[in-house]
């Protein structure tokens, strides 16, 4: 199984499985900046098309294994199943190694035995979504949460946010001047970072679905980082560098996770006018540097301490 860290994938794009580019976008660099996609046999495709989508996965894949397989350095790849049948059999494709996993749709209690044995290549993680109406359910999510740490932790990369399938569950889409947070997800958000992350799962947060308004999705990434969600769904190439922009992290906060990580720490020490405590701050201060190493630091003056991190910091402010 290929090591995958929660940050490498930055914004993810969901394409067709119908595309004919697929080869360019993973091996050949066809949309600058692009971390991490998801080839979508669901949503994206049409019930009419799903065969096309097939066979254009297969060939794509049967292009990679002539190439060699993946660049190390280009995106990391996911396929989204339509039904947890189909990721049966494509799990079962000989050249089904050469993508990183699968996205879950739907993922709940009830079809996680199923996802499980539907997904047992060795080298596939899985990304499951949760975008069902128990989401709303705490009892339900602590249900879930249990499960998937029994089940499926170990191959669990990160848990896709489904916040438009969520939305639709109430009848509700997301205004035009408001974040998703000032919507019922404002309150799905919390709670499931509260729930699945205190287990140790990292999650990803929904689209923002609208291309129009640049100082929203600003907001929203924010709020999205607030919370600490490792990564966005994009729905256009436009969205990616907002995105990356977004996960650079401050140089106050690299600044001080580096001197909380430090050998020689004290137990509590001021640093920018806050309480630093190791004990508590440590886990935070190891996501920061992660974040840090994948997406890089706003500019500005490293403090040194005596462990090296390779960080690249940006070069605009």
């Amino acid at each position: 199984m290929r090591t995958v860290s929660p940050y490498a994938l930055g914004a993810t794009l969901y394409m067709p499985a119908t595309r004919a580019d697929l080869l360019d976008v993973v091996c050949h660099g066809k949309i600058p900046g692009l971390r991490s996609l998801v080839i979508c046999l669901e949503d994206a495709v049409s019930e009419a098309d799903v065969q096309d989508g097939l066979l254009n996965l297969q060939k794509l894949l049967t292009s990679i294994h002539a190439l060699g397989g993946r660049s190390r350095s280009g995106p990391v790849v996911f396929v989204r199943p339509r039904n947890v049948e189909m990721a049966m059999r494509l799990n079962d494709l000989s050249l089904i190694h050469h993508v990183d996993g699968f996205v879950a749709p739907k993922l709940n209690l009830a079809s996680l035995s199923d996802w499980e044995q539907a997904i047992t290549h060795p080298s596939l993680l899985i990304m499951p979504t949760l975008e069902t109406r128990d989401v709303f359910d705490p009892v339900a999510m602590v249900d879930l949460r249990d499960g998937l740490v029994d089940k499926l932790k170990e191959k669990t990369l990160v848990l896709r946010i489904g916040g438009n399938d969520l939305m639709g569950c109430l009848g509700l889409r997301r205004s035009a001047s408001h974040t998703l947070y000032s919507t019922p997800m404002g309150y799905v958000i919390p709670m499931l970072a509260g729930i699945m992350g205190a287990a140790g799962f990292y999650l990803t947060a929904p689209v923002f679905e609208r291309l129009d308004n640049d100082q929203l999705f600003s907001d929203e990434l924010e709020l999205d980082l607030m919370h600490g969600l490792v990564g966005k769904t994009a729905i256009h190439p436009s969205q990616i560098q907002p995105i990356h922009d977004a996960l650079r992290v401050s140089i106050e906060d690299l600044n001080s996770a580096r001197l909380i990580m430090a050998d020689d720490a004290s137990a509590v020490f001021k640093h920018g006018g806050a309480m630093c405590e190791p004990a508590t701050h440590l886990q935070w201060a190891r996501a920061i540097v992660e974040r840090a190493q994948w997406h890089g630091v706003k500019h500005g003056p490293l403090v040194p301490v005596s462990t090296e991190s390779k960080i690249r910091v940006a070069t605009n402010p």
